[in-house]
């Protein structure tokens, strides 16, 4: 089975009596011809790979372009002072995203979920969520089934996005209905954002919007479980997605020729970056 819809997981959701992280581990078993247990022995090198990640962040290495660095530890220091007004949760939330996407920029080991300039989303509501929930192995696995099976949707009809709170719907045991529009909401909230790194670096803005995606992921997971609904389909709001995408001037797709770029100070860390490569 490919994974074309939100709505044909949740027909065959239906159909079999199974959850939304069964019908993509079936998904993948059949397209990669791999048995339950490879695929789950993969998934969980996946997982394994985050936790190290995480575990080894220090905060006191820099990127080579010394743009990104240091600001993951100082929202952990702030958050163990409990000032933050975000507090408990979320303000882990966003000190592990800044951490992840800090480590990629540093060239550390990182899981791309679903592209290494996202990588800071997922490891964002999953990990820290163990520090506040009893959850086991296998349901952070079916997590990353259900986030996988997200991703391979919005690949398949729009383009790929960091943004899905459809896995903490999941962990939290919502319905097939209720993943949907969280995934909805997360999308909508971020449809029309533009891809515009200064000096063509996954550094800035990017790092700091794996915080967005992470906190829209969890504001989303809360409206879904609380019984708020998405008005449009999810799978149409990826179409419309999609559409949004493929309409964005190319100045705006990842080129660095538009946006915070072109900025006076982005076009003058352009011209270091410059300096240092001559």
């Amino acid at each position: 089975m490919a994974l074309d819809s939100m709505k044909e997981i949740f027909d065959q959701m239906e159909r079999e009596n199974i959850p939304f992280w069964e019908v993509v581990l079936q998904a993948d078993m059949e397209e990669r011809q791999v048995t339950r247990k490879q695929s789950m022995a993969k998934m969980l090198i996946t997982w394994q790979a985050m936790e190290d990640a995480a575990d080894t962040y220090t905060g006191t290495r820099k990127s080579v372009s010394g743009l990104v660095g240091g600001d993951g530890i100082k929202m952990r220091q702030y958050a163990m002072r409990g000032a933050a007004m975000s507090g408990g949760y979320v303000c882990d939330v966003i000190a592990e995203a800044l951490s992840m996407a800090e480590s990629n920029a540093c060239m550390r080991r990182i899981v791309a979920a679903p592209t290494a300039g996202a990588c800071g989303v997922l490891p964002a509501v999953l990990l820290p969520i163990c520090n506040y929930e009893e959850l086991t192995q296998h349901q952070l696995l079916e997590a990353l089934y259900v986030a996988s099976g997200i991703g391979a949707v919005i690949a398949h009809r729009a383009c790929i996005s960091g943004a899905a709170g459809g896995c903490l719907v999941a962990i939290k045991g919502g319905t097939g209905a209720q993943i949907g529009h969280a995934v909805a909401m997360a999308l909508k909230n971020l449809m029309g954002l533009i891809c515009d790194p200064v000096a063509g670096l996954v550094e800035v803005p990017c790092v700091k919007r794996n915080v967005i995606g992470a906190v829209d992921a969890v504001s989303a997971a809360d409206m879904a479980l609380a019984g708020v609904e998405s008005r449009i389909p999810v799978d149409e709001v990826i179409d419309a997605m999609g559409d949004v995408g493929r309409r964005m001037p190319v100045e705006f797709r990842e080129t660095a020729l538009g946006g915070l770029a072109t900025t006076p100070t982005g076009q003058e860390i352009k011209r270091c970056m410059n300096k240092k490569e001559e």
